[in-house]
């Protein structure tokens, strides 16, 4: 027998616990600090970094700091190759998790102007939305993967999205973590310059995005499906 939508949300909720406990427990910071386990080196230790990246930043571990870490083990090629998979990884393991779990107990639940506005924004421009946001990370990562989940979104243009909108990002804290010994260094500066200014960006951009939203949602976009249909005006019927 298959699982109600409620009780498929609350293993989803359940799964999320878990994994943050998980990560409370194992702190994956450390590798900052502590370095690689020395019994995994070359292209394996890479692999298993990029399949570990995917899991944590399913269980809600920040990007940067695996971006970090990931340039401070193995460099910019390397490392870059590392996290940027396990970026992809990540997002399709959250969105995979949110679509066959979450999907049908949350939908009834998008509900206000605001929230059908996003909505519609992710199901009908869907790799162009989350492009942007990705390039301008100003939602959360594990948010942005869930609420593409919830929404309509096909899941081949939210990797793609994903992937490529990723990459400066990702590119610029990886060389951040490589060059952290050499904070002088102009690879260093340009980088966290870089980072910096992405956020920045990212603020007005959210900022912007959100008034639009709320306009599409006050009457300048589609009409309420919530809203009374109009009275049709009737001729007077000449006796």
């Amino acid at each position: 027998m298959l699982l109600s939508p409620k009780a498929r949300l609350a293993y989803l909720a359940l799964i999320l616990l878990s994994a943050g406990l998980s990560v409370l427990l194992f702190e994956p910071q450390r590798l900052l600090s502590a370095g690689w386990p020395p019994q995994l080196s070359g292209a394996g230790a890479v692999l298993v970094f990029g399949l570990a990246y995917g899991v944590c930043t399913a269980a809600l571990v920040p990007r940067p700091i695996l971006n970090l870490a990931a340039g401070a083990l193995f460099g910019t090629q390397a490392g870059f190759a590392a996290a940027l998979g396990g970026t992809v990884l990540g997002a399709g393991l959250s969105f995979a998790l949110g679509r066959a779990l979450g999907q049908e107990a949350l939908r009834p639940y998008v509900r206000g102007r605001w929230l059908k506005a996003a909505d519609g924004q992710l199901s009908r421009h869907g790799f162009r939305s989350m492009l942007a946001i990705r390039l301008f990370p100003g939602m959360p990562f594990v948010v942005a993967n869930y609420a593409a989940a919830v929404s309509r979104m096909r899941c081949l243009p939210f990797l793609l999205a994903t992937a490529l909108g990723s990459v400066p990002n990702t590119v610029a804290y990886v060389i951040a973590g490589s060059e952290a010994t050499s904070p002088t260094s102009p690879a260093f500066l340009i980088s966290t310059g870089f980072i910096v200014l992405s956020a920045a960006v990212a603020a007005v951009v959210g900022w912007r995005k959100r008034h639009h939203l709320r306009a599409a949602a006050s009457g300048g976009g589609a009409a309420d499906p919530a809203a009374p249909a109009p009275q049709e005006e009737r001729e007077p019927v000449s006796a």
